[in-house]
């Protein structure tokens, strides 16, 4: 009887984590930094080419530290495995002017988006930042939360074996 019930609650739990993972990026807008609008809906339109979503702020030190450990391999990375990086700013009103400046002053190379109202944050249920998402035709692939040094090369791993 007990393996019976631990086998259930195994299926059922596998069957909640295959859906968190295979789940489609809602549709919401979020702005660029020249203030053009972006809809989500189309990063489930990709093909073949994996799409990174990386929520950061500008004051999580962490979140800075992963993108500009991305940014400087970034030119590599993209040489061997093709593939769309969009660092979402999910900072408020209060700190929301500080995106462009910081943004500029690392010479990121890969685009920022601006998530004003944090709802396409809540909408992935996303809790913490940093949070980086690999989305492969249509699908999250990958998600991780926090960032340690190294965690950028597992990201590759990811993107280069997808």
């Amino acid at each position: 009887m007990y393996k019976k019930q631990l086998t259930i609650v195994t299926m059922l739990l596998f069957m909640v984590w295959a859906k968190l993972i295979a789940q489609q990026i809602p549709a919401t807008t979020l702005l660029d930094l020249q203030g053009k609008k972006i809809n989500t809906k189309q990063f489930n339109d990709s093909t073949n080419m994996p799409i990174v979503l990386a929520f950061w702020a500008t004051w999580c030190l962490p979140c800075i530290n992963e993108l500009s450990n991305i940014n400087d391999n970034y030119d590599d990375w993209q040489k061997k495995r093709p593939f769309k990086l969009y660092a979402v700013a999910t900072d408020d009103s209060r700190t929301a002017k500080k995106i462009e400046p910081l943004v500029l002053g690392k010479g990121w190379q890969f685009d920022v988006l601006i998530d004003n109202n944090q709802d396409l944050k809540r909408a992935l249920n996303i809790a913490n930042i940093p949070t980086v998402l690999v989305i492969k035709n249509g699908k999250i692939i990958y998600k991780h939360n926090g960032y340690v040094r190294g965690d950028e090369k597992a990201l590759y791993d990811i993107i280069s074996n997808n």
